[in-house]
C-alpha cells in the first residue's frame, strides 16, 4: 500500500485506533439480525438518544441507511426533492430509483447551503393523479460536495415547518452531522429532532472502520430492519464493529475540531498565495474545495503535481479539488500539503 506525507483524498481512509482495536476486541456479541447483539444495541440505543429520536438501527454503509430513510417515507413513484449537489442524487449510483422507485428532483444550491426557498419551491402535494406528489425533503449536513457547508438550524427550522403543514416528510443525511455540531455548537439533538429520519456515519472523521446508523421512530425502525434484511444488510456477530462506533462517540468527537483548524489553516495559505482558488471563511469543517482553474491549472494537474509531493487529494470537477482532514493527518502531515499547494500554485 502507497504511503503518502498528507493522504488527504477522503475522511473515510482512518484506521482504526489502538484504543479502538482493543475496544473491538473485548466486544460481547451475538446474532444481529436475530437482535441478539448487545453491543449493537448499545450503539443503536446511544446515537439514539444523541439525535433525539426513539430507536436506531446500525447499517455497514452510509449509502444503504440513506437509502433505508428514503425507503421509509416514499412509496415507489412519488418523489424526493434534494440539493443538486446532494450525495444521495450525485453519489449513490441511482439507488432510490433502482432500488425504490423513487423519483427526484432538485433545487440549485451555492456550496450546498440551504436556502428554504430552493426545496420548497419544488414541493407538491394535493394534485391526486395528475403530478407525481413530494413525499420527502432531504437535507444533507455537512455538505460533502458543498465543501463541508454546516446548514443553518434556522433554515431547517423553517423548512421543517413548512413541510409539516404539508405533510412531507424530512430526512438528514447528516454523514458527518458530528462535525457540524462541533462547529456550530448546535446540539446533536436539536438537529436530529428536525427530521424524521437521520443518517450518521461512523467510518469518517470519527475513524471507525465500518458503519453507519439510521435514527428515527420505533415503528420507523423496525420496518428499516426489514428493508436492510431485503437489502443484503443483515448481519451477524457485528458487535465488533459496533465496539469501534462506541469508542469513536466516548472519544472522537470533540477532536474533529482539530482537523477543522487544520482545514482552515491550509485554506488560508491557498487562498494567500493563489486568490480565487478558496475564500477561508467558507472553510467551515474538516473540507477544502479549491477552484485550481483559478490559478490556471487543471484539477488532474494540480492533483498529479501534489502527488509528486507525498500529498494525495481528490479532483471534484474540471477545475476543483476536494481535501479532507481526518483523524491520521496531524500538524506535520498539514504542514506538507500547505508546502506542497504554495509550491504548485505559485509555480502556475
Amino acid at each position: 500500500m502507497a504511503t503518502y506525507r498528507a493522504d488527504l483524498l477522503s475522511d473515510t481512509l482512518t484506521r482504526p485506533t489502538p484504543a479502538m482495536r482493543e475496544a473491538m476486541a473485548r466486544a460481547d456479541v451475538g446474532d444481529d439480525v436475530f437482535g441478539e447483539d448487545p453491543t449493537v444495541r448499545a450503539l443503536e440505543e446511544r446515537v439514539a438518544g444523541l439525535l433525539g429520536h426513539e430507536d436506531a438501527l446500525f447499517a455497514p454503509t452510509g449509502s444503504m441507511a440513506n437509502q433505508l430513510g428514503l425507503r421509509l417515507h416514499v412509496a415507489p413513484g412519488k418523489e424526493m426533492v434534494a440539493d443538486q449537489q446532494a450525495h444521495v442524487v450525485r453519489a449513490e449510483l441511482g439507488a432510490a430509483a433502482a432500488f425504490s422507485g423513487i423519483t427526484s428532483r432538485t433545487w440549485p444550491s451555492v456550496r450546498g447551503l440551504l436556502d428554504p426557498a430552493g426545496p420548497m419551491s419544488l414541493v407538491t402535494t394535493g394534485v391526486g393523479p395528475y403530478q407525481v406528489e413530494t413525499a420527502l425533503v432531504v437535507v444533507e449536513n455537512t455538505h460533502n460536495f458543498g465543501g463541508g457547508t454546516v446548514q443553518p438550524i434556522e433554515a431547517i427550522r423553517e423548512v421543517r415547518s413548512a413541510t409539516t403543514e404539508l405533510g412531507v416528510a424530512m430526512h438528514l443525511d447528516g454523514a458527518r452531522l458530528w462535525n457540524a455540531h462541533v462547529a456550530s455548537g448546535v446540539s446533536l439533538a436539536e438537529y436530529g429532532s428536525q427530521f424524521d429520519t437521520v443518517s450518521v456515519c461512523l467510518s469518517k472523521g470519527l475513524g471507525a472502520p465500518v458503519g453507519s446508523v439510521l435514527a428515527g421512530s420505533v415503528e420507523a425502525m423496525a420496518e428499516a430492519r426489514i428493508w436492510r434484511k431485503r437489502y443484503g444488510g443483515g448481519m451477524r456477530q457485528v458487535g465488533i464493529l459496533a465496539a469501534a462506533g462506541l469508542h469513536a462517540l466516548e472519544h472522537h468527537v470533540e477532536r474533529l475540531a482539530d482537523d477543522h483548524a487544520r482545514a482552515r489553516r491550509f485554506a488560508e495559505a491557498c487562498a494567500e498565495v493563489a486568490p480565487g482558488t478558496v475564500d477561508p471563511a467558507t472553510v467551515e469543517t474538516n473540507i477544502v474545495v479549491l477552484d485550481v482553474g483559478a490559478a490556471g491549472l487543471t484539477a488532474a494537474q494540480f492533483v498529479d503535481a501534489l502527488l509528486e509531493h507525498g500529498v494525495r487529494t481528490y479532483a471534484v470537477g474540471p477545475r476543483a479539488v476536494r481535501l479532507v482532514w481526518h483523524l491520521d493527518v496531524d500538524d506535520a502531515g498539514t504542514d506538507a500539503a500547505v508546502t506542497a499547494a504554495r509550491e504548485v500554485l505559485s509555480a502556475s
